[in-house]
């Protein structure tokens, strides 16, 4: 099993392991937002990572985002610990992820954490933005139109992209 995760990890540093920002490792900022935009597209759901004043909360939550990437879509009932924590602290960090627990992650898998804040999503944008969460989830429609159900999104400070198990770039928004 370790010769096997050994074989997968990249041995050698790759130029630019470690550097953070993107025109550091000659990608245009639109080109990663483009391959993160079809990534979100793949996956349907990410953790949530919500902090209650003494310890990390995780959720997972179905999600969307909106074209620019500047932010993320979500919902959640209001009686849950996730949103009592969000309604105390609003910054939160979500992780996105195409990973197979399989040993072959350590070479394949990608994880994007968002960083950001929580925010309600405001009168005038809430048509566009249910369309936006509803087409890629149509199955909750019920859930997301129930009296019960908070419509929030998260407003983007960055993306911390992780790939091949060590290489990682920042993205700002």
């Amino acid at each position: 099993m370790k010769d096997e995760i050994a074989s997968v990890i990249p041995h050698e540093p790759e130029e630019g392991v470690g550097e953070t920002f993107v025109e550091k490792i000659g990608l245009e900022k639109e080109e990663c937002l483009g391959r993160l935009r079809k990534f979100f597209e793949s996956q349907p759901l990410a953790v949530l990572a919500t902090q209650n004043g003494t310890a990390p909360y995780l959720s997972l939550v179905a999600f969307a985002s909106n074209e620019r990437l500047t932010y993320i879509l979500f919902s959640t009932t209001r009686a849950t610990r996730k949103y009592s924590n969000l309604m105390a602290n609003p910054e939160v960090s979500l992780l996105i992820d195409n990973r197979k627990n399989k040993i072959e992650d350590f070479r394949d898998a990608m994880a994007v954490t968002a960083l950001g804040r929580v925010e309600p999503v405001e009168d005038f944008e809430l048509s566009i933005m249910k369309k936006i969460y509803l087409m890629k989830h149509p199955y909750l429609e019920d859930f997301l139109h129930s009296p019960t159900t908070a419509f929030l999104k998260i407003r983007i400070e960055k993306y911390i992209v992780v790939t091949r198990f060590q290489h990682v770039v920042e993205v700002s928004v």
